[in-house]
């Protein structure tokens, strides 16, 4: 009987063949170069009998031997090069088209996987675990097929020198054959390990690299490296078992190689003295003998190679085979109104015992400003990513003029949102390339340069070298923060979305860079449905309603004015905050 994980890598090896379908061209050219290589390589070594029978035992030479020998070593170096080509082709494509599925996926999952998942495994699943992947493709592929091809030629050259000399081969291959198939086992749950572990130390030293100043702020350096460390550490022990378990299969094969060679060596000497075996056939059985210990201890390797891109295609395929979002809806949406309602809406966090959101209901109509106010953790932030549906609600209903969400295409409803938030992510490349990105990409550079002078940006782009052409750096890198708030308005101004989503657009910014941004986002609200997670409260005086959540719950609903008369959580939040300003 075959044991689970067994039954699995088989599957899993069944279905990484369907990826290389539509390469079989190229992979039976590859099988066609490696057999002519190794039917080459035979001939090669049966060629040493009449050279030494003819040249060295009958002392007569013959011109045909060298010029023989010459062409041969030829064609074994060209059909080598024609099936290394091949196959490595094959295999890397398998690897970049797993890639792009991987990538895609990533982009069409429910957001709740991004709350399970650092960035750092998802940046390991699609760098390393795609690698181990192509090197199972190529490197063993080729080993396996190279080296069973060989040895198959080998064999057959030896039973054809000597069937009696080679059945002591016959004997012993299936002890070796039953030892790698026990190995292969323990290399399996070493490499899954081996791969978690790699996931771990990336997402540690990711976060250090990231939260460096905070690190180096509050003396967290010795921490930092005795985390990254310990995880390096245990990584080292896994490899170090892996090396340990093919250095035994290796020196066992070795062993069991010895004692063939040794009995068939005795074997051997008894056909010569029976006048069965001359000299050139001796040399050929002999140079066979030798000839199949390494492609065997090769073909031992190949059980890690083939492991490793195993353990990495069931971490690949395990990201494929989860569900998209939801995307059911049938009703068409060109354009909203932007009427929002909320009807006794929960949501909860996966794996979270208390609920994120608890029985929100509450209405905003086109042309208004809704405010979203609340302690740290009250809910604010996961009520704006319902909208977008980034999350479900576990209950209740959420209609947009009047239908629910989900009735709506999903490429639909998110065109009808724009979204401005404080950690405003800009794409590596040029300033009008970040403001016309996605679906915006075949605005004009007359609508692109409007967007930008909307949203008080246009006075440091101008001063860039390169205008609206100017590259922005990894993540914005090149823009100071108040920059990168603008040139997301821009973006916002330039989709002219129905909806405007604003989480903290202002909370980190300086009173200067603070002031442009409002100056820009009274540009943009106007005769949109707009919902505004604010910090600071006195940014929201002016808004049409102010919804105040605490832990879940809305506690209060009203004008400003409304809520400072009533004298409750917003009022006592917006005396703190005017304590603290004074």
């Amino acid at each position: 009987m075959m044991d689970s994980s067994t039954v699995a890598s088989r599957k899993t090896w069944r279905r990484l063949q369907g990826y290389a379908r539509p390469y079989r061209g190229l992979l039976l050219a590859a099988a066609a170069a490696m057999l002519l290589e190794a039917l080459v390589s035979a001939a090669v070594v049966k060629l040493q009998q009449p050279i030494i029978d003819d040249l060295l035992v009958a002392q007569t030479f013959k011109w045909w031997l060298p010029v023989a020998m010459v062409l041969l070593l030829l064609a074994r170096g060209l059909f080598g090069l024609a099936g290394d080509y091949t196959i490595a082709r094959s295999g890397r494509n398998v690897a970049r088209d797993l890639r792009l599925q991987l990538m895609d996926k990533y982009l069409r999952i429910p957001g709740q996987h991004f709350d399970s998942e650092p960035v750092p495994s998802m940046l390991t699943r699609l760098g390393s675990d795609a690698d181990q992947v192509a090197r199972a493709a190529v490197d063993a592929l080729k080993v396996m097929i190279g080296n069973a091809l060989q040895v198959a030629a080998l064999l057959a050259v030896m039973i054809w020198t000597s069937w009696r000399v080679s059945l002591v081969l016959l004997i012993l291959a299936p002890i070796m054959a039953w030892t790698m198939g026990r190995i292969g086992k323990r290399y399996r749950r070493l490499n899954h390990a081996i791969q978690e572990a790699s996931a771990a130390a990336l997402q540690s030293a990711d976060q250090a690299l990231h939260a460096q100043q905070e690190v180096k702020t509050y003396g967290g350096h010795a921490l930092e490296m005795q985390r990254y460390g310990g995880q390096t550490l245990r990584n080292v022990r896994l490899e170090m078992k892996v090396e340990v378990t093919r250095g035994m299969l290796s020196l066992f094969v070795q062993f069991l190689g010895a004692v063939t060679l040794a009995s068939m060596l005795v074997v051997a000497g008894f056909e010569a003295s029976a006048g069965r075996l001359s000299a050139g056939d001796f040399s050929v059985l002999l140079t066979s003998m030798v000839a199949l210990v390494p492609a065997l201890r090769q073909l031992t390797n190949v059980q890690n190679m083939l492991n490793r891109g195993i353990t990495s295609a069931e971490r690949v395929f395990a990201i494929l085979d989860q569900a998209d979002e939801a995307d059911d809806g049938g009703h068409a949406l060109p354009r909203a109104k932007g009427l929002i309602e909320f009807r006794h809406v929960s949501a909860r966090y996966e794996g979270q015992e208390t609920p994120a959101i608890r029985d929100l209901s509450f209405v905003a109509r086109p042309g208004t400003v809704t405010a979203i106010v609340g302690r740290s953790g009250s809910g604010k932030s996961t009520l704006v990513k319902l909208l977008p549906r980034f999350y479900e609600p576990e209950s209740g209903q959420i209609l947009l003029d009047g239908r629910p969400l989900h009735d709506y295409r999903l490429a639909d409803l998110r065109s009808q949102i724009a979204m401005v938030s404080q950690q405003v992510m800009l794409f590596d490349g040029s300033i009008a390339e970040n403001v016309a990105y996605g679906e915006l990409h075949a605005a004009s550079r007359e609508a692109i340069e409007t967007a930008i002078r909307g949203a008080n940006a246009m006075e440091f782009v101008e001063r860039l070298p390169q205008g609206i052409d100017s590259p922005v750096g990894e993540r914005g890198g090149k823009l100071s923060g108040g920059q990168r708030q603008r040139l997301a308005i821009a973006r916002a101004l330039l989709k002219d979305a129905p909806i405007l989503i604003l989480d903290e657009a202002t909370a980190a910014l300086d009173n200067e860079s603070e002031r442009l941004v409002q100056a820009a986002l009274a540009q943009l609200m106007p005769d949109r449905t707009t919902l505004v997670i604010a910090h600071r409260l006195s940014t929201i005086e002016h808004a049409d309603q102010v919804l105040v959540l605490d832990e879940g719950r809305l506690v209060e609903q009203g004008s400003h004015a409304e809520l400072i008369a009533r004298d409750g959580l917003y009022a006592h939040l917006h005396r703190l905050q005017f304590r603290e300003s004074a």
